[in-house]
């Protein structure tokens, strides 16, 4: 996985509240047995018509806001199912984190597992977020995960995050990576038992 050690980028606002998984990744996307072409689907219904033109009031479509790395999103984000196809395609897209009160918990996980960062952020401290990101002159943010802290824009907002997760970023790593980090103290154990039990042979 990339790491997250500081990341400076423009945040887009996402405010609609429940936005959930078949929004950010339609069904349409699921179908092939890797992960390609997952950029093209993200927010589909929301960046293109019928006839596959950009709408050019989506706010991913507009010129300041066509790269974001943050988004700034409302309440229950990534709510619906658990498909995690959603979080592949808002990193194929360009998105390094989201930013927002709540998340959907499955969706919360998959985003841990796969390196995107997730930061909850009080409703009032969300509010200055929003404004800022509304900005286009404005909002272009710097998120400093070893120091916990949102600057830019007007902004300077500490933030919370679980340490496991925060070391798992920094480092880059996925849950496999994390479990060989204990890889010469599982193979002791392991080298142990069988001394200990050599019918397990």
């Amino acid at each position: 996985m990339q790491p997250f050690v500081s990341v400076s980028g423009t945040v887009a606002p996402l405010p609609a509240a429940n936005i959930d998984t078949d929004v950010i990744m339609p069904k349409q996307f699921l179908k092939g047995v890797d992960r390609s072409g997952l950029k093209e689907g993200l927010f589909h219904e929301l960046r293109f018509d019928h006839d596959g033109a950009e709408r050019p009031d989506f706010i991913l479509n507009k010129p300041e806001w066509r790269d974001a790395a943050f988004l700034a999103v409302g309440p229950n984000f990534g709510c619906g199912s658990s498909r995690e196809h959603a979080v592949w395609g808002l990193m194929q897209y360009g998105v390094r984190a989201l930013i927002g009160t709540t998340f959907a918990g499955i969706f919360f996980d998959n985003c841990a597992r796969n390196g995107l960062l997730v930061i909850s952020m009080p409703e009032d401290k969300m509010d200055n977020v929003m404004q800022a990101a509304s900005l286009s002159a404005a909002s272009r943010l710097t998120i400093d995960l070893e120091d916990q802290r949102i600057t830019g824009a007007g902004l300077n907002l500490p933030f919370d995050i679980d340490p496991m997760r925060k070391n798992a970023l920094i480092q880059g790593q996925d849950a496999i990576d994390q479990t060989l980090t204990f890889r010469d103290e599982i193979l002791a154990f392991q080298n142990k038992r069988l001394l200990e039990n050599p019918w397990l042979i």
